[in-house]
């Protein structure tokens, strides 16, 4: 088949570009036919929170990247309409996870379906965003009605659809596995190349630092007494996507400068396995989440989590077996982490993650895929 990708790619960095480039380099080891449409200007500079867009690294090789959207010029929407109808493609598989991109996407799509070929699914991260605007509602509807079918990588998203497109077709597969960060260091190695002594207790909050991912709540569960007493370390490594002076006024007022390791850099795809190597655990403290991607990251490199009950995050993280699930709450937080080192299963839940992120594969979430298409494509 001829299948477009329509989302972010090289030289756009972040989780959705680095999904979209190991998705279209799997389909075309399937034999299909397959390009990226990303975008010339993703967000204007005032809607970026981070310091740079793009990434340093080198290109993916062998993936058809082309640049053509321009997401807040409605001129290029008509433009990039028309190429996509003239590509005549089987598919097109399109990303959505925040309603800025409604007007443009949705323009784009309607003119590309006028070919009567092309089916489209949209592949939706979020169909309600963490951090909400005024159009939010208006952008999503005016997007959704080009669309053919919606694939979810969470019930939660699965459930805010009804809400947008109760009639069409949609189906729920997990997150595939991110297996393109290279294989894990033993955990002495990595602590060394990061000057964190081999002997510490060690949890990892790791990505993007947005209000919704909760480092707040995660620094002051580093507060209590007992956590303190176990000399457990908290590592940061992510990018501030935020102004940072709360944390560093809360750091400084707690007195938790001493515990903590901060990476607050962006960290590229070559040194991920670094961060997740180096810790015992990984926290993600969030107040509200649909799927995390961190998550699918601590699969591939065997690693127990410490989960918020929100959202799509605690569907895939059994209580007790590949990691604890916590509510939102710091008390909550400090509490599953000590049951991490107090029950002392670390092996018994990799061994559990092992066998459990064997149905997170790209073959079973490009199956889902076409599974739609055949439904859609039927109708």
């Amino acid at each position: 088949m001829k299948i477009i990708i329509i989302g972010s790619a090289y030289p756009l960095r972040g989780g959705i570009a680095t999904f979209n480039e190991r998705f279209a380099s799997f389909m075309q080891a399937q034999g299909h036919d397959v390009i990226i449409y990303s975008y010339s200007l993703q967000y204007p500079s005032f809607l970026f929170p981070g310091k740079t867009q793009y990434s340093t690294e080198p290109a993916p090789e062998n993936i058809h990247i082309k640049p053509a959207i321009n997401s807040a010029n409605p001129l290029n929407w008509i433009k990039a309409g028309r190429q996509l109808r003239n590509e005549n493609a089987d598919l097109i598989l399109v990303r959505y996870w925040m309603p800025y991109f409604g007007p443009s996407l949705g323009t784009i799509l309607r003119t590309a379906a006028k070919n009567r070929k092309t089916k489209i699914i949209c592949i939706a991260d979020n169909i309600i965003p963490h951090e909400k605007r005024t159009g939010d509602t208006a952008f999503t509807k005016y997007f959704v009605k080009p669309i053919h079918a919606f694939l979810t990588m969470s019930q939660s998203v699965l459930k805010d659809l009804e809400q947008f497109a109760p009639q069409k077709p949609k189906l729920y597969t997990p997150h595939p596995l991110y297996d393109n960060f290279g294989d894990s260091y033993p955990k002495a190695e990595a602590r060394k190349k990061l000057n964190i002594p081999a002997d510490e207790k060690v949890i990892l909050f790791f990505g993007f630092i947005r209000k919704y991912k909760g480092l707040d709540l995660l620094l002051e569960a580093m507060t209590d007494a007992r956590i303190k007493q176990k000399g457990i370390k908290l590592m940061v490594a992510g990018e501030f996507y935020e102004k940072r002076e709360s944390y560093d006024n809360l750091i400084q007022s707690r007195g938790l400068a001493d515990q903590l390791y901060l990476f607050t850099d962006f960290i590229p795809n070559a040194e991920v396995g670094l961060y997740f190597s180096a810790a015992d655990v990984v926290v993600q403290p969030y107040r509200n989440a649909t799927q995390s991607g961190i998550t699918q990251i601590c699969f591939h490199f065997n690693k127990p989590m410490v989960v918020t009950n929100v959202g799509g995050l605690a569907e895939s993280i059994p209580d007790g077996k590949i990691g604890y699930v916590a509510e939102v709450d710091p008390t909550s937080i400090a509490d599953n982490i000590l049951r991490f080192y107090e029950e002392g299963k670390e092996e018994t839940l990799i061994e559990h993650i092992k066998a459990e992120k064997k149905k997170y594969s790209w073959d079973y979430f490009l199956d889902s895929i076409m599974q739609l298409y055949k439904t859609i494509n039927h109708q």
